[in-house]
C-alpha cells in the first residue's frame, strides 16, 4: 500500500523485516520441538534459537535461486554455522509461510479490532448526546417521518458492534497453522511435531491441510474486512448526504488552515468521507480475490501466492487507515441541530400522514377512503404551504371521525421519544441518568 494510506502500526507489521521475523519465529519453534522429540540435536536447537538473517543477503540469494524461502533459510543457516543444516529440517515452504501469515493476520486483525472500538465509542457518544434530537428521516431521499439524530448514530453503533464481533470471528478463523509437509500428509514430520510447534506459537493445527492452509479461511477474513469497510462507508455516505448545502445538518470537521478548493475559496468539501467511500471499494474488491484463491490445483499451486502478497496486507492496512480517518470525522463532527429543526418544519407536518391514516382506520373508516383523504390533504399542504395539521383540523370528514384529543395525539412527537428510548434499552446503550 502507498505511504499515503499506511498507518505506522500496519506499515511496521507488513514490512519485509517483520515478515522474515515471523518466518524465523516459526523456524525456531520447529527446531525447539524437534529437539525435544529427539529429531535434531539439542545443540542445534540452541544454535537456531540465536539465529538471525540479513535482508540484503536474502535479496542476493533470491536473485540466484528465484525462491524467497530458500533465500531466507540460506541466510538463517549461515548465521548458525555448522548447525545450519538443521534449519527448515523436514519442512516445506508453506509450513513456514502460512503459519507465519496466520500470526501476522491475527496481529493485523487485533489492531483493527482495537481501532473499531474507538469508532464504537464515538458512535455511542453521538447516540447519547443526540438521543432526543428530532430530525426528519428520509427514504428514497424524500422526507418520510421524524426520527432522532441519536437513533441514526445508534444504528452506526449497533453495526460497529456487529463488525467488532465479525473481526473476532475472523481472528478465531485465522488461529490455525500447519506443519504437515508437502501435501499435508505428514510424510516427513509426525503430527506430534506440528502440535508442539503450534502450541508454542498459540495456534491450532489445521484439521486437514494440503500443502497450504485452505484458503476459505483467508477468504472469510477478507470478506469480513470488506463488510467492515462497507459499514464505515455507510456512515460516511450519510455524513456526505447530510452535509449537502440544501440539507446542512452535518459536516465533517474543517481545519482552521484547511482549504476546500483550489478555485473556490468558499468550499468546505467532505473530502475525508469521500476518501473512505472510494477506498472501501478497494477493500471490497480484495474480497473477490480471496474467493478466487480458494480453488487451487490439487494440493496447491502458486496462483494464490502472488495476489495474497498484495490483497492481505493492503486490505488490513487500508481498513485501519479508514477507521482512523472516520474516527477523526466522528470526533469532530459538526451537528447542526438548528438546521435539523428547520428541515423538519419545512415539510409543513406532512410527515404526520401515516399517524392520521392509522387513527382514521382505527376509528373504523375504510382504509382506502382514509388513504385518499390523507393523501389529498398532504398534497394540498405541500402545494399551498399550509401546514398539514391545520388542514386536517379544518377538514369536516376528519373532525367528524376524530375528536380533538385524538388529533392532538396524532400531531405529537411524544410517541417517537418513548419508542426511541425503548430501542436504546434493547441495544443496551443507556446513559447513567436513564
Amino acid at each position: 500500500m502507498i505511504k499515503r494510506y499506511t498507518t505506522p502500526e500496519m506499515g511496521a507489521l507488513w514490512s519485509e523485516e517483520s515478515k522474515f521475523k515471523s518466518w524465523l519465529l516459526v523456524e525456531k519453534a520447529v527446531a525447539q520441538a524437534q529437539a525435544e522429540l529427539g529429531i535434531i540435536p539439542k545443540t542445534a536447537a540452541r544454535a537456531i534459537r540465536r539465529a538471525t538473517f540479513r535482508i540484503s543477503e536474502i535479496d542476493r540469494f533470491e536473485k540466484q535461486t528465484n525462491h524467497d524461502v530458500i533465500a531466507f533459510t540460506k541466510s538463517v543457516g549461515l548465521s548458525v554455522g555448522r548447525y545450519g543444516k538443521y534449519v527448515h529440517f523436514g519442512l516445506t515452504s508453506y509450513d513456514v509461510v502460512d503459519t507465519a501469515l496466520s500470526l501476522r493476520c491475527i496481529s493485523a486483525l487485533e489492531i483493527i479490532e482495537s481501532a473499531l472500538r474507538d469508532i464504537r465509542v464515538e458512535c455511542a457518544r453521538l447516540a447519547l448526546v443526540y438521543k432526543h434530537t428530532p430530525m426528519i428521516g428520509r427514504t428514497h431521499g424524500i422526507h418520510a417521518e421524524p426520527m432522532t439524530f441519536g437513533l441514526k448514530a445508534l444504528s452506526w453503533y449497533a453495526e460497529t458492534c456487529r463488525n467488532i464481533d465479525r473481526i473476532g470471528s475472523a481472528i478465531a478463523e485465522m488461529h490455525h497453522g500447519k506443519i504437515s509437509g508437502t501435501v499435508g500428509a505428514y510424510t516427513q514430520l509426525a503430527p506430534r511435531v506440528e502440535a508442539r510447534v503450534l502450541k508454542r506459537l498459540g495456534l491450532k493445527p489445521e484439521p486437514v491441510s494440503t500443502q497450504v492452509i485452505p484458503r476459505d479461511r483467508h477468504a472469510y477474513m477478507l470478506s469480513v474486512l470488506a463488510l467492515t469497510a462497507t459499514g464505515l462507508e455507510r456512515i460516511t455516505i450519510e455524513v456526505r448526504n447530510l452535509q449537502r448545502t440544501e440539507i446542512g445538518e452535518l459536516a465533517e470537521p474543517f481545519g482552521s488552515k484547511q482549504r476546500g478548493s483550489s478555485a473556490m475559496p468558499h468550499k468546505k468539501n467532505p473530502i475525508i468521507c469521500e476518501r473512505v467511500t472510494g477506498l472501501a471499494r478497494v477493500v471490497r474488491a480484495y474480497a473477490q480475490v480471496g474467493l478466487d484463491n480458494i480453488p487451487l490445483w490439487h494440493e496447491r499451486d502458486l496462483s494464490n501466492s502472488s495476489s495474497e502478497r498484495i490483497v492481505i496486507p493492503d486490505a488490513t492496512i487500508l481498513l485501519h487507515y479508514l477507521i482512523r480517518r472516520l474516527q477523526e470525522v466522528l470526533s469532530g463532527l459538526v451537528v447542526n441541530t438548528g438546521r435539523m429543526a428547520e428541515n423538519l418544519e419545512a415539510s409543513g407536518g406532512i410527515f404526520y400522514s401515516q399517524g392520521l391514516l392509522l387513527a382514521l382506520v382505527k376509528a373504523r373508516m375504510d382504509r382506502d377512503k382514509a388513504y385518499k383523504l390523507v393523501q389529498r390533504l398532504s398534497f394540498t399542504a405541500r402545494d399551498t404551504g399550509t401546514p398539514f395539521p391545520e388542514l386536517a383540523k379544518q377538514d369536516r370528514t376528519v373532525t367528524a371521525t376524530l375528536d380533538r384529543r385524538a388529533l392532538s395525539r396524532v400531531f405529537s412527537l411524544g410517541r417517537l421519544i418513548r419508542h426511541v428510548d425503548a430501542v436504546y434499552r434493547r441495544v443496551g446503550l443507556v446513559a447513567p441518568r436513564d
